[in-house]
Protein backbone atom coordinates (compact mmCIF):
# COMPACT_ATOMS: atom_id res chain seq x y z
CA UNK A 1 0.00 0.00 0.00
CA UNK A 2 1.37 3.25 -1.32
CA UNK A 3 1.57 6.43 1.62
CA UNK A 4 -0.86 8.33 -0.48
CA UNK A 5 -3.25 5.57 -0.21
CA UNK A 6 -2.78 4.58 3.37
CA UNK A 7 -3.83 8.40 4.00
CA UNK A 8 -7.48 7.81 2.29
CA UNK A 9 -10.31 7.77 4.59
CA UNK A 10 -11.96 4.72 3.60
CA UNK A 11 -16.11 6.32 3.82
CA UNK A 12 -14.75 9.33 2.16
CA UNK A 13 -14.34 7.12 -0.50
CA UNK A 14 -17.60 5.70 -0.54
CA UNK A 15 -19.18 8.75 -0.48
CA UNK A 16 -17.18 9.91 -3.79
CA UNK A 17 -18.44 6.46 -4.97
CA UNK A 18 -21.85 6.83 -4.46
CA UNK A 19 -21.92 10.22 -6.02
CA UNK A 20 -20.48 9.32 -9.39
CA UNK A 21 -22.47 6.51 -9.54
CA UNK A 22 -25.63 8.07 -9.23
CA UNK A 23 -24.41 10.23 -12.03
CA UNK A 24 -23.28 7.85 -14.02
CA UNK A 25 -26.58 5.60 -13.00
CA UNK A 26 -28.89 8.69 -14.42
CA UNK A 27 -27.10 8.95 -17.46
CA UNK A 28 -27.65 5.26 -18.45
CA UNK A 29 -31.79 5.43 -17.75
CA UNK A 30 -31.17 7.83 -20.99
CA UNK A 31 -29.92 4.76 -22.96
CA UNK A 32 -32.22 2.09 -21.53
CA UNK A 33 -35.46 4.52 -21.94
CA UNK A 34 -34.62 7.55 -23.97
CA UNK A 35 -38.59 8.41 -24.27
CA UNK A 36 -40.26 7.08 -21.19
CA UNK A 37 -40.86 9.14 -18.05
CA UNK A 38 -41.88 6.95 -14.77
CA UNK A 39 -42.05 7.87 -11.87
CA UNK A 40 -39.33 5.49 -11.20
CA UNK A 41 -37.03 6.75 -13.91
CA UNK A 42 -37.32 10.36 -13.01
CA UNK A 43 -36.81 9.65 -9.16
CA UNK A 44 -33.14 8.15 -10.56
CA UNK A 45 -32.40 10.94 -12.94
CA UNK A 46 -32.91 13.31 -9.66
CA UNK A 47 -30.44 11.27 -7.91
CA UNK A 48 -28.39 12.21 -10.48
CA UNK A 49 -28.31 15.41 -9.74
CA UNK A 50 -28.34 14.88 -6.07
CA UNK A 51 -25.02 13.08 -6.61
CA UNK A 52 -23.57 16.22 -7.87
CA UNK A 53 -24.62 18.07 -4.53
CA UNK A 54 -22.86 15.75 -2.62
CA UNK A 55 -20.05 16.12 -4.37
CA UNK A 56 -20.08 19.69 -3.49
CA UNK A 57 -20.47 19.05 0.12
CA UNK A 58 -17.63 16.41 -0.09
CA UNK A 59 -15.66 18.80 -1.87
CA UNK A 60 -16.51 22.12 0.85
CA UNK A 61 -15.63 19.41 3.66
CA UNK A 62 -12.41 18.35 2.56
CA UNK A 63 -11.52 21.78 1.67
CA UNK A 64 -13.02 23.33 4.35
CA UNK A 65 -10.88 20.62 6.70
CA UNK A 66 -7.56 21.72 4.72
CA UNK A 67 -8.16 25.40 5.45
CA UNK A 68 -9.05 24.64 9.58
CA UNK A 69 -5.85 22.44 9.52
CA UNK A 70 -3.80 25.54 7.96
CA UNK A 71 -5.38 27.70 10.62
CA UNK A 72 -4.69 25.38 13.42
CA UNK A 73 -1.14 25.02 12.01
CA UNK A 74 -0.99 28.60 11.82
CA UNK A 75 -0.08 29.02 8.15
CA UNK A 76 -2.32 31.91 7.80
CA UNK A 77 0.08 34.05 5.45
CA UNK A 78 -0.83 35.38 2.02
CA UNK A 79 2.06 32.58 0.72
CA UNK A 80 -0.24 29.67 2.06
CA UNK A 81 -3.17 30.73 0.31
CA UNK A 82 -1.08 30.96 -2.98
CA UNK A 83 0.32 27.15 -1.88
CA UNK A 84 -2.99 26.42 -0.99
CA UNK A 85 -4.39 27.50 -4.45
CA UNK A 86 -1.47 26.10 -6.22
CA UNK A 87 -2.07 22.29 -4.54
CA UNK A 88 -5.63 22.77 -5.29
CA UNK A 89 -5.61 23.94 -8.99
CA UNK A 90 -3.21 21.18 -9.97
CA UNK A 91 -6.14 18.67 -8.74
CA UNK A 92 -8.39 20.30 -10.78
CA UNK A 93 -7.09 22.18 -13.91
CA UNK A 94 -5.12 19.41 -15.99
CA UNK A 95 -8.04 16.77 -15.93
CA UNK A 96 -9.72 19.99 -17.31
CA UNK A 97 -8.60 21.14 -19.47
CA UNK A 98 -7.37 17.82 -20.87
CA UNK A 99 -11.31 16.91 -21.54
CA UNK A 100 -12.09 20.41 -22.65
CA UNK A 101 -9.38 19.99 -25.15
CA UNK A 102 -10.16 16.86 -26.30
CA UNK A 103 -14.28 18.19 -26.69
CA UNK A 104 -12.82 20.72 -29.14
CA UNK A 105 -11.10 18.60 -31.06
CA UNK A 106 -13.68 15.70 -31.23
CA UNK A 107 -16.48 18.54 -32.43
CA UNK A 108 -13.47 19.61 -35.21
CA UNK A 109 -13.45 15.89 -36.13
CA UNK A 110 -17.18 15.83 -36.94
CA UNK A 111 -17.13 19.57 -38.72
CA UNK A 112 -19.42 20.70 -36.10
CA UNK A 113 -19.13 24.19 -35.03
CA UNK A 114 -17.72 25.99 -31.98
CA UNK A 115 -19.81 27.31 -29.37
CA UNK A 116 -19.18 31.35 -29.08
CA UNK A 117 -17.27 32.47 -26.37
CA UNK A 118 -15.25 29.39 -26.33
CA UNK A 119 -12.98 31.60 -24.48
CA UNK A 120 -15.22 31.67 -21.25
CA UNK A 121 -14.46 28.41 -20.31
CA UNK A 122 -10.60 28.95 -19.33
CA UNK A 123 -11.62 31.69 -16.77
CA UNK A 124 -14.55 29.18 -15.95
CA UNK A 125 -17.26 31.82 -16.69
CA UNK A 126 -19.16 30.29 -19.03
CA UNK A 127 -22.31 29.60 -16.46
CA UNK A 128 -21.08 32.16 -14.22
CA UNK A 129 -24.34 34.86 -14.19
CA UNK A 130 -25.77 32.71 -17.27
CA UNK A 131 -27.06 29.55 -18.15
CA UNK A 132 -24.27 27.22 -19.05
CA UNK A 133 -23.58 26.77 -22.68
CA UNK A 134 -24.76 22.95 -24.52
CA UNK A 135 -20.83 22.16 -24.88
CA UNK A 136 -18.93 20.43 -22.02
CA UNK A 137 -21.57 20.49 -20.28
CA UNK A 138 -20.46 18.83 -16.71
CA UNK A 139 -18.18 21.89 -16.72
CA UNK A 140 -21.04 23.87 -14.83
CA UNK A 141 -19.91 22.11 -11.65
CA UNK A 142 -15.59 22.74 -12.03
CA UNK A 143 -17.29 26.86 -12.23
CA UNK A 144 -18.88 26.29 -9.07
CA UNK A 145 -16.10 24.85 -7.22
CA UNK A 146 -13.45 26.86 -8.82
CA UNK A 147 -15.01 30.14 -7.54
CA UNK A 148 -15.56 28.93 -3.89
CA UNK A 149 -12.18 27.87 -3.71
CA UNK A 150 -10.97 31.68 -4.86
CA UNK A 151 -13.58 33.46 -2.98
CA UNK A 152 -14.05 32.34 0.45
CA UNK A 153 -10.44 31.07 1.14
CA UNK A 154 -8.95 34.55 -0.35
CA UNK A 155 -11.42 36.70 1.89
CA UNK A 156 -10.30 34.32 5.06
CA UNK A 157 -6.54 34.81 4.90
CA UNK A 158 -8.14 39.00 4.35
CA UNK A 159 -9.52 38.63 7.56
CA UNK A 160 -6.79 36.85 8.62
CA UNK A 161 -4.35 39.88 7.90
CA UNK A 162 -6.65 42.47 8.74
CA UNK A 163 -7.71 40.54 12.37
CA UNK A 164 -4.54 38.75 13.93
CA UNK A 165 -6.58 36.66 16.64
CA UNK A 166 -9.43 34.57 16.54
CA UNK A 167 -8.83 32.29 13.43
CA UNK A 168 -10.96 29.65 13.83
CA UNK A 169 -14.04 31.75 14.92
CA UNK A 170 -13.70 34.20 11.51
CA UNK A 171 -13.53 30.48 9.34
CA UNK A 172 -16.79 30.47 11.01
CA UNK A 173 -17.99 34.01 10.68
CA UNK A 174 -16.54 34.50 7.43
CA UNK A 175 -18.30 31.59 5.81
CA UNK A 176 -21.87 32.21 7.20
CA UNK A 177 -21.77 36.55 6.44
CA UNK A 178 -21.02 34.75 2.64
CA UNK A 179 -24.04 32.28 2.43
CA UNK A 180 -26.35 35.01 3.49
CA UNK A 181 -25.01 37.76 1.24
CA UNK A 182 -25.64 35.48 -1.56
CA UNK A 183 -29.19 34.67 -0.73
CA UNK A 184 -29.21 37.93 -1.98
CA UNK A 185 -29.03 37.26 -5.41
CA UNK A 186 -31.33 34.11 -5.43
CA UNK A 187 -34.12 36.49 -3.97
CA UNK A 188 -33.33 38.66 -7.02
CA UNK A 189 -33.49 35.77 -9.20
CA UNK A 190 -36.96 34.58 -7.24
CA UNK A 191 -39.13 38.01 -8.45
CA UNK A 192 -37.08 38.23 -11.88
CA UNK A 193 -37.01 34.61 -13.37
CA UNK A 194 -39.72 33.92 -15.84
CA UNK A 195 -39.58 29.80 -15.03
CA UNK A 196 -41.68 27.67 -17.63
CA UNK A 197 -40.08 24.55 -16.91
CA UNK A 198 -37.92 22.13 -14.64
CA UNK A 199 -35.29 22.31 -17.83
CA UNK A 200 -35.29 26.14 -17.50
CA UNK A 201 -34.91 26.33 -13.61
CA UNK A 202 -32.16 23.59 -13.97
CA UNK A 203 -29.86 25.54 -16.66
CA UNK A 204 -30.66 29.05 -15.39
CA UNK A 205 -30.76 28.79 -11.68
CA UNK A 206 -29.44 25.18 -10.10
CA UNK A 207 -26.35 25.22 -13.04
CA UNK A 208 -25.45 28.76 -12.19
CA UNK A 209 -21.93 30.00 -10.37
CA UNK A 210 -23.90 32.98 -9.10
CA UNK A 211 -26.67 31.17 -7.43
CA UNK A 212 -25.07 27.38 -6.32
CA UNK A 213 -21.48 28.57 -5.04
CA UNK A 214 -22.73 28.08 -1.70
CA UNK A 215 -23.81 24.61 -1.77
CA UNK A 216 -19.65 24.18 -1.25
CA UNK A 217 -20.06 26.15 1.75
CA UNK A 218 -22.36 23.85 3.47
CA UNK A 219 -19.47 21.85 2.93
CA UNK A 220 -17.13 24.19 5.10
CA UNK A 221 -19.19 24.76 8.07
CA UNK A 222 -19.92 20.47 8.38
CA UNK A 223 -16.42 20.28 8.57
CA UNK A 224 -16.00 23.39 10.85
CA UNK A 225 -19.00 21.35 13.37
CA UNK A 226 -17.76 17.78 13.25
CA UNK A 227 -14.40 18.84 13.97
CA UNK A 228 -15.46 21.45 17.23
CA UNK A 229 -18.18 18.54 18.07
CA UNK A 230 -16.74 15.14 16.82
CA UNK A 231 -17.51 12.92 19.84
CA UNK A 232 -21.14 14.39 19.52
CA UNK A 233 -21.60 12.99 16.00
CA UNK A 234 -19.94 10.15 16.41
CA UNK A 235 -22.61 8.97 19.05
CA UNK A 236 -25.35 10.20 17.03
CA UNK A 237 -24.09 9.17 13.57
CA UNK A 238 -26.72 6.63 13.06
CA UNK A 239 -29.54 9.51 13.88
CA UNK A 240 -28.73 11.84 11.87
CA UNK A 241 -28.16 9.56 8.58
CA UNK A 242 -31.55 8.50 9.66
CA UNK A 243 -32.85 11.88 9.56
CA UNK A 244 -31.16 12.52 6.41
CA UNK A 245 -32.73 10.00 4.81
CA UNK A 246 -36.26 11.05 6.41
CA UNK A 247 -35.61 14.91 5.18
CA UNK A 248 -34.67 13.34 1.26
CA UNK A 249 -37.23 11.01 0.91
CA UNK A 250 -39.96 13.65 2.68
CA UNK A 251 -39.26 16.12 0.52
CA UNK A 252 -39.52 14.06 -2.23
CA UNK A 253 -42.71 12.56 -1.77
CA UNK A 254 -44.38 16.53 -1.22
CA UNK A 255 -42.85 17.14 -4.27
CA UNK A 256 -44.96 14.42 -6.43
CA UNK A 257 -47.99 14.02 -3.63
CA UNK A 258 -48.49 17.83 -4.46
CA UNK A 259 -47.12 18.43 -7.96
CA UNK A 260 -44.61 21.16 -7.25
CA UNK A 261 -42.57 21.81 -10.29
CA UNK A 262 -40.35 25.28 -10.70
CA UNK A 263 -43.03 26.89 -12.94
CA UNK A 264 -45.77 26.28 -10.07
CA UNK A 265 -43.51 26.46 -6.97
CA UNK A 266 -40.73 28.58 -7.94
CA UNK A 267 -40.15 29.76 -4.28
CA UNK A 268 -40.19 25.90 -3.12
CA UNK A 269 -36.59 25.41 -5.57
CA UNK A 270 -34.94 28.55 -4.99
CA UNK A 271 -35.35 28.60 -1.42
CA UNK A 272 -36.04 25.38 0.17
CA UNK A 273 -35.65 22.32 -1.88
CA UNK A 274 -31.60 22.52 -2.70
CA UNK A 275 -30.96 23.43 1.02
CA UNK A 276 -32.78 20.56 1.92
CA UNK A 277 -30.87 18.03 -0.50
CA UNK A 278 -27.60 19.78 0.90
CA UNK A 279 -28.86 19.10 4.01
CA UNK A 280 -29.65 15.82 3.78
CA UNK A 281 -26.20 15.32 2.33
CA UNK A 282 -24.40 16.36 4.79
CA UNK A 283 -26.13 14.57 7.87
CA UNK A 284 -25.24 11.83 6.22
CA UNK A 285 -21.18 12.44 6.73
CA UNK A 286 -20.26 11.84 10.70
CA UNK A 287 -21.93 8.12 9.67
CA UNK A 288 -19.81 7.89 6.78
CA UNK A 289 -16.35 9.52 7.85
CA UNK A 290 -16.58 6.95 10.71
CA UNK A 291 -17.41 3.96 8.20
CA UNK A 292 -15.28 0.47 9.86
CA UNK A 293 -13.09 -0.37 6.63
CA UNK A 294 -14.53 -3.54 4.53
CA UNK A 295 -11.34 -5.29 3.05
CA UNK A 296 -13.45 -7.11 0.34
CA UNK A 297 -15.29 -3.87 -1.11
CA UNK A 298 -12.23 -1.35 0.10
CA UNK A 299 -10.27 -1.71 -3.05
CA UNK A 300 -13.63 -1.61 -5.36
CA UNK A 301 -14.21 1.84 -3.52
CA UNK A 302 -10.42 2.92 -4.11
CA UNK A 303 -10.58 2.15 -7.80
CA UNK A 304 -14.02 4.22 -8.36
CA UNK A 305 -13.46 6.67 -6.13
CA UNK A 306 -9.55 7.71 -7.51
CA UNK A 307 -10.78 7.58 -10.93
CA UNK A 308 -14.39 9.12 -10.34
CA UNK A 309 -13.25 12.58 -11.32
CA UNK A 310 -12.49 11.59 -14.82
CA UNK A 311 -15.31 9.26 -14.96
CA UNK A 312 -17.40 12.80 -14.43
CA UNK A 313 -15.74 14.46 -17.16
CA UNK A 314 -15.60 12.07 -19.95
CA UNK A 315 -19.14 10.14 -19.51
CA UNK A 316 -21.37 12.40 -20.82
CA UNK A 317 -20.40 14.91 -23.43
CA UNK A 318 -17.37 12.43 -24.81
CA UNK A 319 -18.96 9.38 -24.52
CA UNK A 320 -22.35 9.14 -23.83
CA UNK A 321 -23.41 11.96 -26.90
CA UNK A 322 -21.27 10.34 -29.13
CA UNK A 323 -23.06 7.41 -28.86
CA UNK A 324 -26.49 8.85 -28.83
CA UNK A 325 -24.83 10.80 -32.19
CA UNK A 326 -23.82 7.89 -34.10
CA UNK A 327 -26.89 5.19 -32.95
CA UNK A 328 -30.57 5.80 -33.15
CA UNK A 329 -30.94 4.08 -29.20
CA UNK A 330 -34.04 4.71 -29.53
CA UNK A 331 -34.73 3.21 -32.54
CA UNK A 332 -33.65 -0.69 -31.46
CA UNK A 333 -34.63 -3.67 -29.25
CA UNK A 334 -34.24 -3.96 -25.27
CA UNK A 335 -31.41 -6.19 -26.02
CA UNK A 336 -29.06 -3.57 -28.15
CA UNK A 337 -29.79 -1.20 -25.75
CA UNK A 338 -28.17 -3.13 -23.31
CA UNK A 339 -25.23 -3.58 -25.11
CA UNK A 340 -24.95 0.14 -25.96
CA UNK A 341 -25.35 0.44 -22.14
CA UNK A 342 -22.38 -1.67 -21.55
CA UNK A 343 -20.45 0.00 -24.63
CA UNK A 344 -21.36 3.05 -22.64
CA UNK A 345 -19.79 1.57 -19.39
CA UNK A 346 -16.92 0.13 -20.78
CA UNK A 347 -15.48 3.07 -22.68
CA UNK A 348 -16.18 5.22 -19.30
CA UNK A 349 -14.12 3.31 -17.07
CA UNK A 350 -11.03 2.41 -19.86
CA UNK A 351 -11.04 6.82 -20.76
CA UNK A 352 -10.96 7.62 -17.00
CA UNK A 353 -8.72 4.84 -16.53
CA UNK A 354 -6.09 6.30 -19.18
CA UNK A 355 -6.58 9.86 -17.62
CA UNK A 356 -5.80 8.81 -14.11
CA UNK A 357 -2.91 6.57 -15.01
CA UNK A 358 -0.74 8.48 -17.44
CA UNK A 359 -2.04 11.86 -16.88
CA UNK A 360 -3.91 12.65 -13.59
CA UNK A 361 -1.68 10.80 -11.05
CA UNK A 362 1.53 11.55 -12.52
CA UNK A 363 0.78 15.62 -11.72
CA UNK A 364 -0.53 14.39 -8.48
CA UNK A 365 2.71 13.01 -8.09
CA UNK A 366 4.80 16.55 -9.02
CA UNK A 367 2.38 18.06 -6.58
CA UNK A 368 3.07 16.27 -3.57
CA UNK A 369 6.86 16.29 -4.66
CA UNK A 370 7.28 20.24 -5.67
CA UNK A 371 4.35 21.77 -4.08
CA UNK A 372 4.02 22.36 -0.36
CA UNK A 373 1.61 21.32 1.93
Amino acid sequence: MTLIRSKRVYGIDVIRSIAISLVVISHCTYLLYADHNTFILSFIRTLGAVGVDLFFVLSGYLIGGLLIKNIEEDKTSFSDLVTFWKRRWLRTLPNYFLVLALNVVLLLILGDALPKNLWLYIPFLQNFINPHPNFFTEAWSLSIEEYAYLILPFLLYLSFFMFKKQHKELFLKLTLVLIVALFAFKISYYFNANVTSYKEWSSGFRKVVLYRIDAIYFGFLLVYFIKKYDTFFMQKKKLFSAIALFVFGATHLLIYYFGLYPQTHLWFYVFLYIPLVLLSCAMLFPYFINLKQNRILENVFYFISTRSYAIYLVNYSLIFLSIQRYYKVDQISFLGKVLYLVLFLSLTLIMAQIIYLFFERPILSLREKYVGK
